[in-house]
C-alpha cells in the first residue's frame, strides 16, 4: 500500500489552523517555564518514563514540540503508531538495541547492511553479541536471550532484497527491525508485513537536500516509549531545526522518489548494455535476485543502485576522479546525483573478508540518483567510463 501524498503534505500539520499559522512553527527553547513546581515534576516523571508528551517539556532533553511534529508526520507516512526520532541515524540504531537489552544481549543479523551499522553490531560496544547469518537461516540463529533481529532491504550497497514476512515467521517472538532507509516509506511499509522496528537514516531521502543529518524510528507506541527512555537517558534528541527541516521536506518526499527511481532505471538500463561495466545492482532490472518482492513487498526499485568495475579499485578511484557532473561523496537520497566507493568509505570499516564476501569487490561503486535530466547523466558516466577503459589507461 503506497504512502497517500495528503498524508505526507498534512502529517504534523493538522494544528496550524488552529494555532493561526500555515508556515511549521519551530521551538528552539532549552528550557521551559514551569507553571508550578508539582506540575513540572510530574511533567519530568512522565518523559523520563517514555511518555510520548506531558504538560510541560520541563527540558528540550526530554521533549522538544516541533520534533513531536516530524515523528507524527513519519508515523503517519509509515502507517505506525508512534515513531521516534533522533540525532543521527546511529544513534536511532543505538537505542534500538539499548531499548530491547532486557531481552537479551544476542542480536541475529544479515549482512550486508551499512558499514557503520555492522561496525556497532560487531563491535560489542554496547555489551552485544552477534550472529551474522543469512536470510534463509535466522530461525536456526535465533536463542533464548536473541533481543533483536535485524535485517535490511534494499541493502547497502548491493541492493539485496529480502523478504520481510519470511524472516518475520522465522523470528518467532523475537521483534524484527527492518533498515528501510533505501525503500522510504514511499516504496515499503515494513510495519505493515509484521516488522516491529522500521530504521530511517532521515538524513537521506527524508531530508532529501543534504543539509540534515537524523534518524527516526517507526513502531508502536509500548516501543517508542522504551526508546524515548533511552533518548532521555542519553541526550539523543533531534535538534529542532533538523525536526523542521525533515518535516518540511515531507511533502515532497513521493515525488522526489518517484523522480529519482524514474532516472535510475534509465542509467541502470544503459549501464547494464554497457560492455565496460560488469554486473549492475538495481532490482528493477530483469533477472534480479529477489524481484518478485517489488509489488507485493516494495512498490518500485528505488534509485540507489551499484555497478561494478572490472579493473578493481583504480578503476574505480579513476572513474570517482573523473565525473564531472555528479558529487563524488558518501550518502544517498539527495536531489543531486552522489557516486562513491563502499570499499573505501562507506563499508571501510568492515573486515576485508567480511566485505568480500557479502558482495562488495573493490570495483563496485554505488550511485544515489538525484533528481537531473538521465541524459546529462549518463553522459558524465560515459565520459567517466571512458576514461576507465584500457585503451585510456594505457595511453
Amino acid at each position: 500500500m503506497t504512502t497517500n501524498h495528503t498524508h505526507l503534505v498534512h502529517g504534523g500539520r493538522e494544528d496550524l489552523r488552529e494555532l493561526g499559522v500555515h508556515a511549521l512553527p519551530v521551538d528552539l527553547s532549552t528550557t521551559y517555564p514551569l507553571a508550578g513546581l508539582e506540575a513540572g515534576t510530574a511533567s519530568l516523571d512522565a518523559l523520563v518514563e517514555g511518555q510520548g508528551s506531558a504538560e510541560n517539556p520541563v527540558y528540550a532533553r526530554l521533549f522538544n514540540p516541533t520534533v513531536q511534529r516530524f515523528e507524527k508526520s513519519l508515523a503517519r507516512a509509515e502507517a505506525a503508531e508512534s515513531a521516534v526520532a533522533f540525532s543521527s541515524g546511529m544513534a536511532a540504531l543505538t537505542a534500538c538495541i539499548l531499548a530491547l537489552r532486557e531481552r537479551g544481549n544476542h542480536i541475529v543479523a544479515v549482512r550486508p547492511v551499512y558499514g557503520t551499522s555492522d561496525h556497532l553490531l560487531d563491535s560489542g560496544l554496547l555489551g552485544n553479541e552477534v550472529s551474522w547469518v543469512s536470510a534463509t537461516e535466522v530461525a536456526d540463529a535465533v536463542r533464548p536471550e536473541t533481543a533483536l533481529i535485524m535485517i535490511e532491504t534494499p541493502a547497502n550497497p548491493t541492493l539485496k532484497l529480502i523478504d520481510i514476512e519470511a524472516v518475520v515467521r522465522q523470528a518467532g517472538d523475537v521483534p524484527v527491525l527492518v533498515d528501510s532507509t533505501f525503500a522510504t516509506p514511499i516504496l515499503q511499509q515494513p510495519l505493515r508485513h509484521g516488522a516491529a522496528l522500521v530504521l530511517h537514516s532521515a538524513t537521506k531521502f527524508l531530508g532529501g537536500h543534504g543539509d540534515v543529518i537524523g534518524g527516526v524510528v517507526a513502531c508502536s507506541e509500548a516501543m517508542a516509549a522504551s526508546l524515548r527512555r533511552v533518548r532521555v537517558a542519553t541526550g539523543a534528541l533531534l535538534h529542532p531545526w533538523a525536526a523542521y527541516l525533515l518535516h518540511r521536506s515531507m511533502p515532497t518526499l513521493k515525488l522526489r522518489v518517484e523522480r529519482a527511481q524514474f532516472v535510475a532505471g534509465e542509467l541502470a538500463r544503459r549501464l547494464a548494455a554497457d560492455p565496460r561495466v560488469g554486473k549492475v545492482h538495481w532490482p528493477g532490472l530483469s533477472g534480479f535476485p529477489g524481484a518478485e518482492l517489488l509489488g507485493r513487498q516494495m512498490l518500485g526499485p528505488g534509485s540507489v543502485l551499484a555497478f561494478e568495475l572490472p579493473g578493481g579499485h583504480a578503476s574505480a578511484a579513476r572513474l570517482i576522479e573523473t565525473v564531472r557532473l555528479m558529487t563524488p561523496a558518501v550518502s544517498l537520497g539527495s536531489i543531486d546525483t552522489l557516486i562513491q566507493h563502499p570499499a573505501a568509505l562507506t563499508h571501510r570499516v568492515m573486515n576485508e573478508c567480511e566485505r568480500t564476501s557479502c558482495g562488495i569487490s573493490p570495483g563496485l561503486i554505488r550511485l544515489s540518483v538525484g533528481l537531473e535530466e538521465p541524459e546529462d547523466l549518463w553522459a558524465d558516466l560515459d565520459q567517466a567510463l571512458e576514461a576507465c577503459s584500457p585503451a585510456s589507461r594505457a595511453a
